[in-house]
């Protein structure tokens, strides 16, 4: 007796010890701020891009969060999503050390939360007649609101950046200066006495492009000519730099090594420039409009022929050829999403049109890294632009694939170095102007080391830059993406030309941090497996299927040319003959109409009986290892207390 009540008070010890034990350890971790993100995705750890734009906040900055609530009220997937945008923005407050609060309202109807929500550009989203959701945020920094007005799920990847972007811009008032150096009429052209003897009576009006720019930045043109670029500048766009000076290329050298973000579009064939040269490119006329930066591009590893444009017979575009016939030209590259790197510059582009562009290659210099942005597929390659402009059949006939994967956009980010290793070109004075002083004896030399001027020239960058070549310049050409709505003169995107470019520029004038700001996975983790082995379940099915599809279809077509070939005098009567191969198709028809129901039926069964066996191996396998688990350690255990 004794002994069982000392057992039973053991017993009721140690459950009481565990009980205590396990609250205390609940409070302690509850209460201690440790974070592990132990997720295989990374999917609740910040990048180092997002930390530093927190690291960096020096006022107080305030993120209303509208989220509807009630379980009803949202659907289920946005309602997972939402939960996910909440813990993002609750690692965004812990890295901020108290600099970043959140808020979060409900948005009801009629109600001071959604007042607050209109008013802050948040935007509810009707789910029926008379209801909406909301899902945004708005972030607020002093007397500055940045909103998000609708977090989309399919923005899911660029969560972190399109915060971190917000953030950013809340707290950076100023609009960002734009420079722009081409040799194309991209600002528009004033009327001029030669415009008025061609009967055109008034000037050209800026691309498209540059007045979407106008919205959000500060836009100055930079001539070809210029020998320095302004400070003020914070991203500088060269868009086919035909003809352009060492003297302007060293100006661009030196804004890259100062800090200064370059975008340069250049490009074998510009289908503008050519025009307006006084040719048609699309048959072979006009002088050659090629443009690059060759002293830059030498300097940094990049590689880039003038003389020759990238062909793709995955991505040919159909367009007008000669005499008007439609012509299918592999020279115009019609890209998809295939074409495209995952990018946050990149996200959603889905569709571009590249006018002849050329081929970046090369390996990069020391100490820079690429990302490519734009690829041909490994079916195309490289035809001679003169050809090009000529003939599109021509070089289809004539391509051979190069098994490589042309690249036509990179970016290239690390320490650049100078292309003018000896300083601004012109200054230096030669020998022979030397040894014309030195003879004459007209100097002597302490004039000239007066002379002579100090270089003080950056060699290298101190901090990490960016810089992203593009290979076309008619990307930018509004003609190449959007057509004008007749009757209502609203211009209408047809590919994402612009959307890409804008995105570009936006990427680049933003905070640096952004752009390492990385692209985050998805929560969406769907059975990959499972689906391989319905497809295979498919596939084997599918010939099949096909073949009585087409039986089916076949039976279907004689039994119309039966009815349809009757004689002038059968108006309504068959002949027995035509009544019999009429009955013998449709019992064929139904046959296989029959025996198509019962492959489908079959095959349903298949990938049904798939699932109920894997959903069976995870509800139970799981258990039952377990168990065999305890049974095998109760066995080990029993023979060594039996050993004993």
């Amino acid at each position: 007796m004794n002994k069982k009540l000392e057992s039973l008070l053991f017993s009721a010890v140690g459950l009481g010890a565990m009980f205590v034990i396990l609250v205390g350890a609940n409070v302690i971790v509850s209460t201690a701020k440790l974070r592990k993100d132990l997720t295989a995705e990374k999917l609740y750890t910040l990048s180092d891009g997002t930390r530093k734009i927190l690291g960096r906040l020096d006022t107080p900055v305030k993120v209303r969060f509208y989220c509807t609530q009630g379980e009803n009220a949202m659907p289920v997937p946005l309602k997972t999503f939402a939960a996910r945008v909440e813990d993002i923005l609750s690692e965004y407050r812990s890295i901020s050390k108290g600099k970043l609060t959140i808020e979060k309202l409900d948005p009801q109807p009629d109600s001071d939360a959604e007042d607050s929500a209109n008013l802050d550009g948040v935007e509810g989203q009707p789910i029926s007649a008379n209801e909406k959701i909301y899902l945004g945020v708005a972030i607020r920094c002093l007397d500055q609101v940045v909103a998000i007005p609708f977090l989309s799920p399919e923005r899911e990847k660029l969560l972190e950046y399109d915060l971190s972007r917000a953030i950013a811009r809340v707290v950076n008032t100023t609009k960002p200066v734009i420079g722009v150096m081409t040799a194309l009429p991209m600002f528009g052209q004033p009327m001029n006495p030669m415009m008025m003897r061609m009967g055109q009576m008034r000037g050209t009006e800026p691309w498209l492009f540059i007045s979407e720019l106008k919205r959000d930045f500060d836009v100055k043109q930079v001539p070809l000519t210029a020998d320095k670029i302004d400070d003020d500048v914070k991203v500088l766009l060269v868009v086919h730099p035909r003809d352009i000076s060492e003297a302007a290329q060293f100006a661009v050298d030196q804004f890259v090594l100062r800090g200064g973000k370059l975008i340069a579009f250049v490009d074998p064939v510009n289908v503008i420039d050519a025009q307006q040269s006084g040719g048609n490119p699309m048959m072979g006329g006009g002088p050659p409009s090629g443009s690059t930066l060759d002293k830059l591009f030498k300097a940094w590893g990049v590689e880039f022929d003038k003389s020759k444009v990238v062909a793709d017979p995955n991505f040919l575009t159909t367009m007008r050829g000669r005499g008007g016939r439609p012509e299918k030209n592999p020279c115009w590259l019609s890209l998809d999403r295939t074409a495209v790197a995952e990018d946050p510059a990149t996200f959603q582009i889905d569709s571009l049109l590249l006018a002849m562009p050329g081929a970046f290659t090369g390996t990069p210099a020391e100490g820079l890294q690429q990302k490519v942005l734009l690829h041909a597929t490994k079916d195309s390659a490289t035809a001679e632009a003169f050809l090009a402009q000529m003939s599109g059949e021509a070089v289809m006939k004539d391509l051979k694939p190069s098994g490589k994967e042309h690249t036509l956009a990179v970016r290239l980010s690390g320490k650049f170095k100078t292309a003018f290793p000896d300083g601004k070109p012109g200054e230096k004075k030669d020998d022979h102007d030397h040894a014309k002083d030195d003879k004459d004896g007209k100097k002597d030399d302490a004039k000239k080391k007066d002379e002579k001027k100090p270089d003080d020239s950056l060699k290298a960058s101190k901090d990490e830059n960016f810089v992203i070549l593009v290979a076309d310049s008619d990307i930018l050409y509004h003609e190449f993406s959007m057509r004008v709505l007749e009757g209502f003169g609203v211009m209408m995107p047809f590919n994402a030309n612009l959307s890409l470019a804008q995105n570009l520029v936006e990427q680049l004038s933003g905070d640096t941090s952004l752009i390492n700001a990385r692209t985050r996975a998805t929560m969406s983790r769907p059975f990959t497996l499972v689906k391989k082995m319905q497809a295979e379940a498919e596939a084997s099915y599918r010939d099949k299927i096909e073949g009585l599809e087409k039986s089916r279809q076949e039976a279907e077509r004689k039994i119309n040319e039966l009815m349809q070939n009757k004689d002038k005098t059968q108006r309504f009567v068959l002949s027995p003959d035509q009544q019999k191969e009429i009955e013998k198709f449709k019992k064929e028809r139904t046959d296989t109409a029959q025996e198509l129901k019962k492959i489908r039926k079959q095959l349903r069964q298949d990938v049904d009986s798939l699932e109920n066996r894997l959903k069976w191996i995870n509800i139970a396998g799981m258990p039952f290892l377990v168990t065999i688990g305890g049974i095998g350690l109760a066995l080990v255990k029993r023979k060594r207390t039996a050993a004993k």
